[in-house]
């Protein structure tokens, strides 16, 4: 096994598809000559990693709608998240490519390393199977995935919370100022979250959004849409004067 079979603990069979996944196209361009490269394995790996990926956050976010499974797993698949996978592999050194490709930074690009990944997981997926590369792309993703389900989007958690409730009800939820207090220039607010009667969430802000947002993060940890409607279930989590 050579060092990124080892890595990956995955043995290819068939070497010349692990030589055709790192193969830049620089490579044939420069030498005038005939040489596979990896692009038909990129198409074909974007695939399964659609796939993959898919799969992985449908089973573990099912509270979720369809809109933001896709923006989670556009994060995911996007040349920025792909180069965090290809880096933890240490990819770029193993590519083969033409001098001036390389010259001009070609192993550390992200293109060229996203590209790369897509095409070493195509390759695998023609020397084995989807079960084995659903296993080693979720191993090397595991701190990535881990990472989503702690917060999948905590730039963003109005957002978030919106969608969650969109897909259970089409009323949207409100945010009223219950207090604040301080000085003009240093005021301190709290909101609450109302959604269909029922409270969901508060948060503390030195803005009125910087409240909204720290609240819908509340509700986000608290679910209370999940609990029983006919419960007071309200999230008096802040001592404030109503």
């Amino acid at each position: 096994m050579n060092p990124l079979e080892q890595r990956l603990k995955y043995k290819f069979r068939n070497a010349l598809l692990l030589a055709e996944a790192l193969t830049h196209p620089s490579l044939g361009h420069e030498t005038q000559r005939h040489h596979f490269d990896n692009q038909r394995l990129e198409f074909l790996g974007d695939a399964v990693l659609q796939l993959i990926f898919t799969e992985h956050l449908f089973d573990q976010f099912p509270q979720l709608s369809e809109g933001y499974l896709t923006k989670i797993r556009a994060r995911i698949v996007s040349r920025d998240g792909l180069r965090i996978l290809a880096d933890r592999l240490d990819l770029g050194r193993y590519l083969m490519m033409g001098r001036g490709e390389e010259s001009n930074g070609g192993r550390d690009r992200s293109s060229t390393l996203s590209d790369a990944f897509e095409a070493l997981i195509g390759a695998m997926y023609l020397d084995s199977d989807f079960v084995t590369v659903r296993r080693v792309v979720l191993t090397e993703a595991r701190e990535l995935l881990e990472d989503l389900e702690i917060d999948p989007d905590d730039n963003n958690p109005k957002g978030r919370l919106q969608e969650i409730l969109q897909s259970i009800s089409p009323v949207s939820p409100t945010y009223p100022i219950i207090h604040q207090s301080g000085p003009e220039h240093q005021k301190t607010f709290i909101a609450k979250i109302v959604w269909e009667g029922r409270e969901l969430g508060r948060g503390e802000g030195r803005s009125k959004k910087e409240a909204e947002t720290a609240a819908a993060r509340n509700a986000l940890t608290l679910a209370l849409w999940k609990a029983d409607n006919s419960a007071d279930n309200s999230p008096i989590t802040l001592n404030a004067p109503e």
